[in-house]
């Protein structure tokens, strides 16, 4: 078929890919699949053609035959008993999706995969390979393909975007490279195979790849889960074909910088990398276009020299942009995207052309009075709260997740993602940009990385080589916040300078911090960071009452949390097996971390001591679900509080996992949105009111850049019989991006003392309207601290505070109806939920399933989840699921409660809310 690239599969038709090309190139490679050769003139805004190599890959062990590379690499090579795979994979994944191995991820699946021997609970990427493990063997990735008439006269670039760790590449029985040349993990490698291919002919591609060692710098996941037994060996990323003449245009960007705050002007500067395949000296234009603006110059390349290019704004006043268009980040504007086309051309022909989707925008950063690092977009100041992010443990890629994992970031009210190490693809960087994430990237901890003492001749190459690669992928994305040089602590001098030569040597154009830690350097001073934990429980007083000293809500911290996040129980049942669900045991700890966190017991003893011990399963999950919502909403509320005061940023540790796992996440690995979720969600709710643990004040804070007035605070206190005890209502306004200090909750609405108190707080806009709504449980009796014994884990409490009252709750009752119906936007479900009981429903959950099942429709987007109704209160909640998702055709809603018995009700399909018929069930 002319105009692509045949693989070794019956027919190109059937040939499927998942890649999500930037702006023209998809249209330029159905254009070449569909109609074949093109005449191109040299105006002509056609880009290069991109073909990935993705299907039709064979796999084998390199132990399990003898042939030599040369011949391995020959066209026709037999590979009959080879494992078949698509491209990016690696090995095990690869192993894993043709069913030599079972699901890894169920119960304790993984352990019985070959190699598998490592310690349970020990870091894998610092331990060696065992030598009888299948994965100490090399192993071989081999594809053919043909390059279709229009190759003909081009050069034919080769692209691998990751290989894990080391290998070695043959085209038609040459050598490209070698495992000295090929290594490290995120180094990504691209050839002129030209004088190697055979236009018009089968062409042989193998990759012999090599897994890491322990002394390797590779992939690594500390201690946030296990690892598989191949260490993340073989192609990762993808592989591509992509072709050129003479001269090839590379890494595009676009930096722009405001000379005003008022923003009227962005200068832009624009550069590039031109790269001459040629052995002569070759004159050509690089012709430039912004909407509009168009620029252009000619350029002299010697033979085989790779140039940096800029059109300046002082060289080219047209690239002084007036009232632009500016990127934001989600909640402080627009996303708006531009594009920008490159070509370059000699003579009449075009040499090559490229497109690149980016934002106006700049970001910069500084030290505050307490040393805090503050982030500014576009010269507004912006409160960091954001999770770290976990790939799957395969590395197998998913773009359909990966969209619904960006939308419950913007759910979740969100701005950020902390990517340590796991540096992403192509499709989540432009999701970052369109959906408007801010991206914290660095390098990871807790291996070789940090390791410097140990680093060989050599491994300072392959690291400054490795930063140049992923720099040069993130630099043109305006989702991108900062570059971290290290995790857990910062390199040394020497190590740092290298990095921030790097840096500076390819224009990345916004801040960079020698860590994540509070370690400062010699060579950068202060990182106005911390990373003092904690990681696991503590109580949600915790930070409003630390104000200076460990993981309290004061400064920028990069990672910390509440601790574990046990699923709920149809999440568990699909990992666990059911002789396995309780008590817990080595199944649950295998699904929990590593090292200090390979349990819940730290968890499970504060839960015995504040809310009682766990009668069953159904119980602990009541209580885990509540421990989660509250501590996630206190820090992001206490952060929230002081910010631009004494906070500058927070990072959940973490917002999702590579596995199933019951330890840091805000939405499982099913996507299942629990109690930690609402809990953030609630606290990051652009206009919120909240509780202060530490001193009793009531806050309006207000995440979005425009003022509010008359607002109406309404803050309320029962005790458990829910006499009131105070109640006050307040008229305010508060200032864009501003928090408000409305009233104090008096002595006296906590005297006489009572086991437990309810504070319900909310808030309405001027027009009546409910903005925001919040309701805690507070006990009376209050935490110890054991601030002398703090570890990186937790701050240990002598007593803890005494929720066990609410265990007593006399029963509620609630009356349910509903519907669902189709959307624009996908099915929504609307619901109405009553108390008509004379007692508090507590924490609440609504979940929507197919009748007759038990697991819930996901992914979906709950408006609100763990509710409580006060005596005869009634909500209207809604479901939005996204376009495409299997939802009609018997649809329930289950209700459940911490003092309510559960309930479940058939859902109307069809338009309209019908009114309340009486109480929820069967």
């Amino acid at each position: 078929m002319p105009g692509g690239v045949i693989v070794n599969t019956p027919s190109l038709p059937g040939y499927s890919c998942r890649v999500l090309f930037r702006s023209a190139a998809l249209a330029s490679v159905l254009l070449a699949l569909v109609v074949g050769p093109l005449t191109i003139r040299a105006d002509a805004p056609q880009e290069s053609r991109k073909v990935p190599l993705h299907s039709g890959w064979a796999l084998q062990s390199s132990c399990k035959f003898t042939a030599t590379a040369e011949q391995i690499s020959t066209v026709g090579f037999k590979t009959e008993g080879w494992h078949s795979t698509d491209v990016p994979s690696t090995v095990v994944a690869a192993l894993v999706a043709d069913q030599t191995y079972p699901d890894p991820y169920y119960g304790k699946n993984l352990r019985d995969i070959p190699g598998t021997t490592y310690p349970i609970g020990k870091n894998f990427s610092l331990l060696p390979m065992s030598k009888d493990s299948p994965f100490h063997c090399s192993w071989w990735y081999r594809t053919e393909f043909t390059l279709a008439p229009n190759f003909d006269g081009r050069h034919v670039w080769l692209y691998f975007g990751g290989i894990n760790n080391r290998a070695n590449i043959w085209v038609n029985g040459h050598q490209l490279a070698n495992s000295q040349d090929v290594a490290g993990a995120y180094q990504t490698y691209e050839y002129d195979i030209s004088p190697y291919v055979i236009r018009g002919q089968q062409n042989a591609l193998a990759v012999e790849a090599i897994a890491q060692t322990d002394k390797d710098l590779g992939i690594n996941w500390v201690d946030w889960n296990p690892a598989p037994p191949d260490k993340e060996m073989g192609l990762w990323r993808e592989v591509y074909l992509q072709d050129s003449g003479s001269v090839a245009i590379r890494y595009p960007q676009v930096i722009t910088h405001f000379p005003s705050a008022s923003l009227d002007q962005a200068n832009l500067t624009v550069e590039s990398e031109l790269h001459n395949a040629a052995d002569s000296q070759i004159t050509g234009v690089l012709y430039g276009r912004i909407g509009d603006i168009k620029f252009n110059q000619t350029y002299i390349l010697k033979p085989h020299e790779v140039r940096t290019v800029r059109f300046t704004p002082e060289e080219y006043p047209q690239l002084q942009v007036k009232n632009p268009k500016v990127w934001w980040p989600y909640r402080m504007g627009e996303q708006n995207l531009q594009t920008l086309a490159l070509r370059f051309a000699v003579g009449n022909e075009q040499s090559d052309n490229q497109t690149l989707t980016f934002g106006i925008r700049e970001i910069t950063a500084e030290l505050n009075a307490q040393s805090a690092r503050q982030f500014y977009i576009n010269g507004q100041k912006i409160l960091i709260r954001g999770g770290g992010w976990s790939p799957d443990m395969l590395l197998r890629q998913d773009l359909d997740r990966l969209r619904t994992e960006f939308s419950y970031v913007r759910d979740l009210n969100l701005n950020t993602i902390r990517l340590e190490g796991k540096l992403e693809t192509d499709d989540f960087y432009n999701l970052a940009d369109q959906q408007g994430v801010l991206i914290m990237a660095g390098w990871c901890c807790c291996d070789h990385w940090e390791l410097w003492k140990q680093w060989k001749p050599g491994d300072l190459g392959i690291a400054t080589a490795s930063l140049r690669s992923q720099i040069l992928r993130m630099r043109s994305h305006p989702s991108m916040l900062v570059w971290l040089n290290g995790s857990d602590m910062p390199p040394p001098a020497n190590v740092e300078t290298a990095y921030i030569k790097v840096l500076q040597d390819n224009d990345w154009p916004n801040p960079f911090i020698s860590s994540a830690s509070q370690a400062p350097t010699a060579v950068t001073g202060k990182s106005g960071v911390k990373m003092t934990g904690p990681y696991d429980y503590v109580p949600p007083s915790y930070w409003s009452v630390d104000t200076s000293r460990y993981g309290g809500a004061f400064g920028f911290n990069t990672e910390t949390g509440p601790g574990p996040a046990v699923p709920i129980e149809s999440c568990l049942r699909r990992f666990l097996p059911a002789d396995q669900l309780w008590p817990q045991n080595a199944f649950w700890n295998f699904h929990a971390g590593s090292e200090g966190f390979k349990d819940l017991s730290h968890f499970d003893s504060a839960m015995d001591a504040i809310y009682g011990a766990p009668k069953n399963l159904d119980d602990y999950e009541l209580k885990s679900q509540a421990m989660a919502y509250d501590g996630e909403r206190a820090m992001f509320e206490a952060y929230s509080r002081n910010k631009y005061t004494t906070s500058t940023g927070v990072i959940q540790w973490m917002l999702n996992n590579a596995w199933p796992s019951t330890i840091w996440h805000l939405f499982d690995f099913y996507l299942q949105p629990a109690g930690g979720y609402f809990g953030t969600k609630k606290a990051c709710e652009p206009l919120h009111v909240q509780y202060s643990y530490d001193d009793n004040t009531i806050n309006v804070i207000n995440s979005l850049y425009q003022k509010f007035s008359g607002l109406t605070v309404t803050a309320k206190v029962y005790d458990p019989d829910l006499h009131e005890r105070f109640s006050k209502q307040v008229q305010t306004d508060v200032d864009p991006d501003a928090v408000k200090n409305v009233l104090t909750l008096p002595a006296e609405a906590f005297t006489p003392a009572a086991p437990a108190y309810f504070v319900q707080l909310q808030l309405q806009s001027s027009d009546g309207k409910v903005v925001s709504s919040n309701f805690y449980w507070l006990s009376a009796k209050k935490n110890t601290y054991e601030w002398t014994k703090t570890t990186y884990r937790f701050t240990p409490v002598s007593s803890y505070e005494d929720l066990t009252s609410l265990q007593s709750l006399p029963k509620a009752a609630i009356e349910t109806v509903g519907s669902i119906q189709p959307g624009p936007d996908g099915a929504i479900a609307h619901i109405q939920i009553k108390n008509p009981s004379d007692h508090l429903a507590f924490q609440l959950r609504l979940g929507i399933h197919k009748s007759g099942q038990a697991d819930e429709i996901l992914p979906v987007l709950w408006e609100d989840n763990y509710i409580e109704l006060m005596p005869g209160e009634t909500r209207e909640l809604t479901a939005q699921y996204f376009p495409g998702t299997a939802v009609f055709g018997g649809v329930d809603l289950t209700v459940a409660g911490w003092n309510v018995d559960s309930a479940t009700i058939h859902l109307k399909e069809g338009r309209g809310l019908p009114a309340p018929a009486g109480p929820a069930g069967h």
